[in-house]
């Protein structure tokens, strides 16, 4: 009888909102790059068809031999599909335009809602915390990674609108609890593209933290232009301008989730 494995099973975070535009994948990005900075072992699964968290991360689309699209239809394991991203620490399932066409050929198959969760339990990866980034929609894959998640982290960006579609992620989020996944959570919610000249951020960011206490991080993601570029140089903020304001409120997000997690004092 084989040793029992003394590493205790990843953390496995969803990053979610089915509103576009809310800074997702950027938050993906960055806060992996963060927490990885920190000693933690990240990987990041991008789930979304238009791969922008591989992107970002620097990887060629030409080099994306195995993607997340076959992890899911069970045609290769998901350790396969592993890459690494140039940054210690942080490795990456990248993404292809090909998750498009999953959600249609998996409509018919039975289990189509655990594929992800079974792909990461019969391959486990040795890492501290799993991210999944999700495409921005609450389709097949998303349902897919709320089954395999522990817990959502949801960007919500600072607009009219955005309480609003924080409701409409909130019943499903419960219905995935109802149905396929009782042990999920939500992780938080950050807020992002806050402009503090703006009136309008001050008043959603405190109607949000009216509505969810502390389940709201403290650290808020102000608009900044030099996230904007990074990812043109397939690099996340923190490596293309640590200095700048949207790398350091990466830097505190990421100290702020792992003194959540007990990961830090």
């Amino acid at each position: 009888m084989s040793a029992p494995d003394p590493r205790p099973q990843p953390r496995v975070i969803a990053i979610a909102n089915q509103k576009g535009g809310v800074g997702k994948t950027t938050t993906a990005i960055n806060l992996a790059t963060a927490m990885a900075a920190s000693g933690e072992r990240v990987l990041l699964v991008d789930l979304d068809p238009q791969g922008n968290a591989s992107t970002g991360l620097g990887i060629d689309r030409q080099a994306r031999r195995r993607t997340s699209y076959e992890v899911l239809l069970g045609e290769t394991a998901l350790t396969a599909a592993v890459m690494p991203t140039g940054i210690p620490g942080l490795e990456i399932v990248p993404a292809s335009v090909e998750l498009t066409g999953a959600e249609l050929e998996l409509v018919a198959e039975e289990g189509r809602e655990y594929r992800l969760r079974r792909a990461l339990e019969a391959a486990p990866v040795a890492c501290d915390f799993v991210l999944i980034d999700c495409p921005p929609s609450l389709g097949l894959l998303t349902l897919n990674a709320l089954t395999a998640a522990q817990a959502v982290l949801v960007p919500l960006q600072c607009e009219f609108y955005a309480l609003e579609g924080l409701s409409h992620l909130i019943r499903t989020i419960e219905r995935v609890r109802r149905h396929f996944n009782p042990a999920l959570e939500i992780e938080g919610v950050v807020l992002t593209m806050f402009d503090k000249r703006n009136n309008l951020s001050d008043l959603v960011a405190a109607d949000v933290r009216d509505h969810f206490g502390d389940k709201v991080y403290a650290t808020v993601i102000p608009r900044n232009v030099r996230i904007s570029e990074a990812p043109s140089h397939g690099l996340p903020v923190l490596l293309y301008d640590l200095r700048c304001p949207g790398a350091q409120a990466y830097v505190h997000l990421a100290g702020e989730m792992l003194r959540r997690e007990g990961r830090i004092a």
